[in-house]
């Protein structure tokens, strides 16, 4: 499971860095020290609840994340089909969260790294919206502000039910856990 993300704490509490929350929260969660750096990643190996996993933080920044999931999917011998990619959605509204089983990188530039690296879109992602509900001036600088103190309570729930969705994935597969998750507005 890789969550994208930028390095540095100037990033760590923003939209664009929902991804590295997540893995953060299952690290937490399953007691696995995301710590390791290989690949131009911060990874760490574990079980969550009881199935084996690899935890992932490219370090490259968003933008360049793909050659890092590649590298660490041949390293560990991570098939496609085991992939799971947590990123931010500016296509999504905020809170929502949906699973998709495979699709294009559409506007998410991390995505597209990740689909040019791998050559195929046919890997699961975990998609956060972000979306305000209003028009944005700036895109770029929206993903990279921090969180507002208001989002708070929300932030950690979005935060907690898609590490709830990829525990599902890993559980049950995809198909049940988008039939679970995808319905949360």
């Amino acid at each position: 499971m890789a969550g994208l993300g930028n390095p540095g704490e100037e990033y760590a509490h923003t939209p664009h860095n929902l991804g590295f929350m997540v893995v953060d929260r299952l690290a937490s969660l399953a007691d696995i020290r995301v710590k390791s750096r290989d690949s131009n990643a911060l990874v760490g190996k574990g079980t969550l609840d009881g199935k084996p996993v690899l935890l992932a933080k490219p370090q490259t920044f968003m933008n360049l994340s793909g050659p890092s999931v590649q590298r660490l999917m041949e390293k560990y011998e991570v098939g496609i089909g085991e992939l799971i990619l947590v990123f931010d959605e500016l296509d999504l509204a905020w809170p929502k969260l949906q699973i998709k089983p495979k699709g294009s990188g559409g506007t998410h530039n991390g995505v597209k790294s990740v689909v040019a690296s791998l050559g195929t879109k046919e890997f699961c992602r975990v998609r956060l919206g972000i979306h305000p509900g209003r028009p944005l001036r700036d895109a770029a600088e929206f993903v990279l502000a921090p969180f507002r103190r208001s989002q708070e309570k929300e932030l950690d729930e979005l935060v907690g039910f898609a590490a709830d969705a990829v525990r599902s994935i890993v559980a049950d597969g995809v198909e049940k856990s988008m039939t679970k998750f995808n319905r949360r507005a």
